[in-house]
């Protein structure tokens, strides 16, 4: 995967096995997971695993979740990027969704919004996307704001593994 972004403070890369260390940093840490099911990671080779997944969703779709990487450290902080969803999720197939996550250490900081703006241009902009979508946990207040932040409209509420989910919709205007 070619693909390379940036934003004001940073670049988007795809995932490389070098990120373990960092996305282990992150997907280890219970409160990262509170609104994910509360099932953090408990060894690197779990990390590995996911890699090996997103890897593959760039040669199956062109397209998955972008390492976050700092500007200014060159650190590694998260990912985010846009997703082919192909598994039944809210009696949807087949869709786009757009999807963020940060070491805690840079929550409250302006990047899983900086993040979400720069995805959802690209998937409207240069993937023509008709419909983006997404999901917060009902309870993930910051989460649910940036969806709104960036336009997306709630459209109803689904259950996900047993996780009340708000469901995000936005159509391209273009």
């Amino acid at each position: 995967m070619n693909l390379f972004l940036e934003s004001e403070r940073i670049l988007y890369r795809p995932i490389e096995t070098s990120d373990a260390q960092a996305l282990f940093l992150m997907d280890s840490n219970p409160n990262v997971h509170l609104y994910l099911g509360n099932q953090p990671v408990t060894s690197i080779d779990e990390v590995l695993g996911y890699i090996k997944s997103i890897q593959q969703q760039y040669i199956d779709n062109g397209i998955g979740r972008f390492a976050l990487v700092l500007k200014e450290t060159n650190e590694v902080i998260g990912w985010a990027g846009i997703k082919f969803i192909t598994e039944p999720e809210n009696n949807q197939v087949n869709f786009y969704d757009l999807g963020y996550r940060l070491q805690e250490q840079h929550w409250r900081k302006g990047y899983a919004l900086e993040a979400a703006k720069t995805w959802l241009d690209y998937g409207f902009n240069e993937m023509n996307i008709l419909t983006m979508y997404a999901s917060a946990h009902v309870d993930n207040v910051g989460s649910n704001t940036i969806l709104q932040r960036i336009g997306m409209i709630q459209n109803g509420q689904f259950y996900y593994e047993d996780i009340l989910c708000n469901w995000y919709e936005l159509e391209n205007r273009k």
